[in-house]
């Protein structure tokens, strides 16, 4: 795949940021099975290869091929707000079951309710994940996205170029360097940098993939291994906010308003 813009010219995008995002789906019967997703925020030279690396992504994923793949390229008309990366952190954990007790402690230190808590983790390893996240009042439990179906998804995100390194380096003096675990971080970042977000806790679908994480303002990006047991396909993501946040301006910020990461 090579994606080709014919820029005439006397066209100049400058330091113009675009927003470049892949879905991946494949139809069952009368439902559409999301595989998978990529998005970041890139200046006009890096599209081309990035829309070429997000798509052959997409069709060798563990989850299956797709029949579907949608890349979107848009235009960033603001100027991006800046947030601070997250400190990254692994405990040891060795089973599902110890994931659990780590998991409801450090959501609880978060200030989230146990019902909030109970419902979170049914959230991530029962049924099909959503293709978005769940939006769970931390007092009461009670889910406040305005679609279960498709939930909230965080979009327009991305990581200054040097502090892109900086982080790569950090993180393969820890063996840990994968595109999965800098998108990861990325994303918890722009999330925790949401006022009214006082907690996440994301289980991947990716059947291979058993390490899962709690993110948070207060302690930084907590890699939790062994969160699920491998070919398990049960995965999802809950943001927990505060009983008294503006939901709507919440979901504005984390689906429209663009945000670059920096160490």
């Amino acid at each position: 795949m090579s994606v080709c813009f014919p820029v005439p010219p006397d066209v100049w995008y400058g330091n113009v940021m675009w927003s470049v995002r892949m879905r991946a789906s494949k139809t069952a019967g009368s439902q559409e099975i999301h595989i998978s997703g990529a998005e970041g925020l890139y200046e006009f030279p890096e599209v081309d290869k990035v829309t070429k690396e997000y798509f052959l992504r997409a069709i060798s994923h563990p989850k299956g091929r797709p029949d579907k793949v949608v890349v979107t390229v848009e235009m960033v008309k603001r100027k991006p707000l800046v947030a601070s990366v997250l400190s990254v952190s692994t405990v040891r954990c060795g089973s599902p079951d110890a994931a659990v007790d780590v998991i409801r402690r450090l959501l609880s230190d978060a200030g989230v309710s146990f019902k909030a808590i109970r419902g979170g983790i049914r959230v991530v390893t029962t049924g099909p994940a959503m293709s978005g996240a769940a939006l769970t009042l931390a007092g009461s439990g009670r889910r406040v996205e305005p679609d279960r179906k498709r939930g909230i998804r965080v979009s327009r995100l991305g990581i200054d170029r040097d502090s892109e390194k900086s982080l790569s380096r950090r993180l393969a003096r820890r063996g840990i360097n994968t595109t999965t675990v800098r998108e990861a971080i990325i994303l918890a970042s722009k999330v925790a940098s949401c006022r009214g977000v006082m907690a996440e806790l994301c289980v991947s679908d990716d059947p291979d993939y058993t390490t899962g994480y709690v993110a948070s303002k207060a302690f930084g990006y907590v890699r939790i291994p062994n969160i699920k047991r491998k070919r398990n396909l049960s995965g999802g993501r809950v943001f927990f906010i505060d009983e008294r946040a503006d939901v709507k301006r919440i979901i504005e910020y984390l689906e429209k308003t663009p945000v670059l990461v920096w160490t």
